[in-house]
Order: structure tokens, then sequence, then C-alpha cells
């Protein structure tokens, strides 16, 4: 070997060693703390013990004559709430089978009985107002009222007509 060919050798050999040196350090670092018992410390010892004392305070001002004065201090008047409108009442007839409309699918239907909206007459019925109270409450469903012209489909399914339906929006599947 030629003396260039050692020097480059030893200094191979170096940096191996060093390269391993710091794999070691790092992998070393990532391992989980260990946990070390104190055998001094009785077995039970709980470490909320050693608040007892403060929740026995604690208690004794909760107990105390100022605590019950405060407690029956009369709480101001607080604003009444909005009324909320009231769902539309269920059509006295059997509920129709409201997924027959267009783009109304089974989870609305549940969304939809939930609020008392079961039939076809309903739907039909339903004003600006009530298409956006409605549509508040359809989540993620919400501007398909008036997408999928729902309002439009329930007349004609409320008024039996199912040769005009088909002429509008297609065959019912």
């Amino acid at each position: 070997m030629t003396p260039e060919q050692t020097q480059l050798a030893i200094f191979f050999a170096i940096g191996f060693v060093l390269l391993a040196l710091a794999i070691w350090i790092a992998l070393r670092a990532n391992r989980k703390t260990n946990i070390i018992v104190d055998d001094s410390e009785p077995l039970g010892k709980d470490v909320l013990d050693e608040g007892a004392a403060r929740a026995a305070r604690n208690q004794a001002l909760i107990d105390s004559q100022a605590a019950v004065e405060v407690a029956s201090t009369p709480i101001p008047d607080a604003p009444e709430p909005e009324p909320v409108a009231a769902p539309i009442p269920a059509s006295t007839a059997s509920a129709d089978d409201l997924r027959m409309i267009k783009g109304l699918g089974p989870k609305i239907v549940t969304i939809l009985a939930e609020q008392g909206v079961t039939s076809f007459a309903q739907i039909a019925a339903w004003t600006d107002a009530d298409i956006e109270r409605v549509d508040a409450t359809l989540g993620r469903f919400a501007g398909r009222i008036t997408r999928d012209q729902w309002v439009e489909q329930a007349k004609f399914l409320a008024q039996g007509d199912q040769t005009g339906f088909s002429e509008k929006f297609g065959q019912n599947g």
C-alpha cells in the first residue's frame, strides 16, 4: 500500500467510527425515559393525599355562611329567548314516501320527519320562509330544496299527477 492509500484508509476508519458513534447517540436519545421506582416511599401512598388538607379547607369555605349568602343572591332576569318557528304540522293522512322526490334520500327524509314533514302536500305548501327555515336544518344538504325543485315536484306528487311529474322530472325510479 502506498502512503497515500494508508492515510486514506485511516481517514475512512475514523469517519466510520464517528458515524457509528453519532448513530448510536441518536438512537439512544430516542428511547423512552426509564421509570425509577423509589423504594423508600411506602406503597399505596397517593399523590393526592398531599393535598388532602387543602381539600378539607376548601370544603369548609364552601360550607361557610358566606357561600350560602352568595348563593342566595338573586340572579338578574335573563332576557326572554326569541320564539322559534313551530314545525309544520304533520298531515292527518298517512305519510308519503318522500324519497319519490328526486334529490331527497333516506337521510333527508329522517331530518324532515323530525320536523314533522311527512307528506307531499306539506312540501308543496312551503313558502319561501318555510324553505329557508328547513334548509337551515339540512346541514351539508343545504340548498337542495331549491336546486332540486322539491316544492314543484311535491305539487305534482300531491295531486297524484305521475304523468306531469314524469314529463317534467323524468321517470321515478
